[in-house]
């Protein structure tokens, strides 16, 4: 029998499409229902390859510390000779299409697999002999958030790869004492690490229906990613021949979340930006739950009551952030009729449905006194708890009250847009 090199290569991109590559390190998401496929071609499954149990923990936790340096490992034999990875956070823990995933390091070339020309073997349970590690910024907002892992491959038919985690940031080493708490205006703090995060490059999307127009990675080349942010490693040799932009796709933004295709998974989160978390008086706990705001190292040092903070309703990213491919809430998420406008604190209380449209922009609902939401990005963000030992004024209002059980005094009030680090200027 005889083949031609035509046939040869036909044969070779059937077997570099059998089989593919999974994220181990760190543990994804839904790991007994994830497969090592690529994202639908009509981006139906994007983000975090969409399906029956696709937010499921199943233990995972991946506890990681701001400024600390991570693992990445994968396995799988179908490394179709590497490509481009990016390593990208966003605070909704159960990602929509119209989540925001901001970029924190990018890998151009050798990823993820470093010096294979093609596959490296064909079991899709190997280990992947090549690993690598990112760094997580120390100036992020800590809390529970999702991580995921993007592989635009070099060889064979033009696709994305993605995989997600369940991640908790946590404080570096040095705390802020109860003392530094009282001098310091919340606020800012908030706006502070909010800014930080917003101003990371938005996460590159290419090869799915929706992601720009006709943005697309070139054949056989290592992706040069339009705007890859501060950590970047170049991995793959690359030269003027195996290494290059994309194709169609904007130079201003990572690109957008493609709009076409169903979804199958897990009903998930309507606001497009990512949630916050707000920083409360000292409470009487000594706990130290997700959420609270830690210096960079360097900082204060630790006290015997540490604070605790409650977790926030989403916020808008900064205007100048937006760019025409930028992705919008889902309208099918919205009601037919806004929130009526609130000038103080009004009705019992009762929970508006995630994803329900309101205004004003920023106004607070305090349900029950034990768990608040805000109308952020023209739509209310799902239900938070408030911090533990504090309760919250019941009904809607410009300022979330805030006070502890049982004390005499309020703590501090935030106002409407004190999740609007748009407003910030240091």
């Amino acid at each position: 029998m005889h083949f031609t090199t035509s046939s040869a290569v036909v044969l070779g991109f059937a077997v570099l499409g059998s089989s593919h590559m999974m994220m181990t390190t760190p543990i994804p998401y839904g790991k007994a229902t994830l497969t090592n496929s690529p994202l639908d071609a009509a981006g139906a499954d994007f983000p975090c390859k969409q399906r029956s149990g696709v937010y499921d923990a199943q233990g995972a936790s991946n506890p990681m510390a701001l400024g600390s340096t991570q693992p990445l490992k994968f396995i799988g034999g179908a490394t179709h000779g590497g490509g481009s990875c990016q390593i990208s956070i966003t605070y909704d823990k159960a990602p929509s299409k119209s989540s925001k995933f901001k970029v924190i390091h990018s890998i151009i070339g050798g990823c993820p697999i470093q010096g294979v020309s093609g596959n490296n073997g064909e079991s899709a349970s190997s280990p992947d002999p090549s690993t690598y590690s990112f760094k997580i910024p120390s100036t992020l907002p800590t809390g529970d958030a999702t991580l995921a892992w993007t592989w635009f491959n070099k060889i064979g038919n033009r696709e994305m790869y993605m995989n997600c985690a369940p991640v908790t940031l946590t404080g570096a080493s040095a705390k802020r004492d109860e003392e530094g708490l009282e001098g310091r205006n919340a606020t800012q703090l908030v706006q502070r690490d909010q800014a930080a995060f917003d101003a990371l490059p938005d996460m590159f999307v290419a090869n799915i229906e929706g992601a720009g127009v006709g943005c697309r990675t070139g054949v056989s080349m290592d992706t040069i990613f339009p705007n890859p942010g501060d950590s970047v490693e170049s991995l793959g040799g690359a030269t003027k021949t195996d290494a290059g932009p994309p194709i169609g796709c904007s130079t201003a933004a990572g690109g957008a979340a493609p709009s076409g295709g169903s979804s199958s998974g897990a009903t998930t989160s309507a606001s497009s930006a990512p949630t916050s978390r707000l920083l409360l008086a000292p409470a009487a706990s000594s706990s130290l739950p997700g959420g609270v705001f830690a210096n960079q190292p360097g900082g204060s040092s630790a006290a015997s009551a540490a604070p605790t903070a409650a977790p926030a309703a989403s916020s808008a990213p900064a205007a100048s952030e937006a760019s025409p491919a930028a992705s919008q809430p889902a309208a099918t998420q919205a009601s037919s009729a806004a929130t009526p406008a609130s000038t103080g604190t009004t009705g019992s209380g009762s929970a508006m449905a995630a994803g329900a449209a309101c205004a004003p922009e920023g106004t607070w609902n305090c349900i029950g006194g034990t768990q608040f939401q805000q109308c952020a990005s023209g739509v209310w963000s799902a239900a938070q708890p408030v911090a533990g030992g504090t309760t919250c004024t019941a009904g809607q209002s410009a300022s979330l009250g805030v006070k502890a059980v049982g004390a005499k005094r309020a703590l501090r009030k935030f106002p409407r847009r004190a999740l609007m680090p748009q407003g910030f200027h240091a």
